[in-house]
């Protein structure tokens, strides 16, 4: 049975967490967005609290938490900003999380400490300009040679591939295997033939790094494949797995954040000689709002626990993510009609949180995509081949 009450050092994690939220990235989130502006300090400040790695084994210099208490950490940060959350959930979740299940020991030991600090960032170079939820249909090459393999090819949609200092690249070695055929290579930036280039004018996420990646020719060893031929497309799903579970913490967080903001303004808004809270149709907003929230934990809680537990996880975890992404949206929006005019500028968050949720429902599965899995684990037919 799940249990639902936090333990001691849980709630210390997630009170550290939200007065790391509320002193270091509250303060920073309008400017960062208003400039587009990619906070590296702010990185290393997440660095340093540990919440690049919070699920990687001590030994490879994680923090060694529970994928429950990551998603305490998770929901924090993305209470206080989307962009800063999606630092932590793609190197956690996607970058950190791939090299550990997958990777060699050499592997593990020369990318995750670096990782886990904030000291090197990584991206994942999954999606293609042609190529979204087909990831089994890759248009990346990778060609063997004498001393390994040659990759060409482009990735799109890439968070923090500007900076990033390893990339995990998807690649298609025999078109005619389809997902069998398919190939992850830990790739350095600085390998000649890598390029990145910034993608700009973004409806949300502005403080994040997006990127377009291009691998022209790029040669790496043997040792550089994390698994074997046939795997990648078994490291992709296991990363977005874990990816869609921090991208429904982070929309808690979210949630959470468009009540805590729509509360504070409709008690000091007044109209009608009263405040605007004492309003029917904004106290049912409101409520919306706060069942919203604690449905979306509930799920992102139970596909922790399963996670934590080793039992499988992957519809559970999607229905997290449908139900989370999809609650952000609505909340961002009623949030919006809360605040009225106010809410339409930046004043106030709820205008970013509407602009940041909407991506939610589009990256690492859209919202279709999970109903597709969860579709499929109901009735037995995979409506997807």
């Amino acid at each position: 049975m799940i249990d639902f009450e936090l333990t001691d050092e849980q709630r210390l994690v997630r009170e550290t967490a939200r007065d790391f939220a509320d002193g270091e990235i509250v303060p920073v989130v309008r400017d960062n967005d208003r400039a587009e502006r990619f906070d590296t300090e702010l990185v290393k400040k997440l660095g340093d609290m540990g919440y690049l790695g919070s699920i990687v084994a001590e030994e490879y210099g994680g923090r060694g938490l529970d994928y429950r208490t990551y998603g305490l950490i998770v929901e924090e940060v993305g209470r206080g900003d989307s962009s800063a959350r999606t630092v932590v959930s793609v190197q956690t979740s996607l970058v950190c999380s791939s090299i550990e299940r997958w990777g060699t020991e050499g592997q593990k030991h020369e990318w995750l400490p670096r990782l886990c600090t904030g000291e090197a960032l990584g991206c994942f170079g999954l999606t293609e300009p042609n190529t979204g939820s087909d990831a089994a249909n890759l248009s990346t090459r990778a060609t063997r040679t004498d001393g390994g393999w040659s990759i060409s090819g482009q990735k799109q949609w890439i968070s923090m591939g500007n900076y990033a200092k390893v990339a995990l690249v998807f690649a298609q070695t025999d078109p005619g295997k389809a997902h069998r055929g398919l190939a992850c290579f830990l790739v350095p930036t600085d390998t000649d033939g890598f390029s990145a280039s910034s993608i700009h004018g973004k409806l949300g996420l502005r403080g994040s790094d997006t990127a377009e990646l291009s691998l022209d020719a790029v040669e790496v060893p043997e040792e550089a494949m994390l698994g074997e031929v046939g795997d990648g497309f078994k490291v992709a799903m296991s990363a977005l797995d874990s990816g869609r579970f921090s991208v429904a913490a982070g929309c808690v967080g979210i949630c959470q954040g468009c009540v805590d903001a729509s509360v504070s303004y409709a008690k000091e808004r007044e109209q009608f000689g009263r405040p605007i809270a004492a309003f029917q149709l904004v106290q049912e907003m409101i409520a919306d709002m706060v069942v919203d929230a604690d449905a979306a934990r509930a799920l992102v809680w139970r596909a922790g626990w399963l996670k934590d537990s080793g039992k499988p996880n992957t519809t559970e975890t999607s229905i997290a993510k449908l139900f989370a992404t999809e609650a952000a949206v609505r909340s961002a929006n009623a949030a919006i009609q809360v605040h009225g005019g106010s809410g339409y500028v930046d004043d106030y968050p709820v205008e970013r949180y509407l602009r940041d949720a909407r991506v939610t429902t589009l990256y690492e599965g859209t919202s279709q995509i999970q109903k597709l899995i969860i579709g499929r684990a109901a009735t037995g037919v995979n409506a997807m081949t």
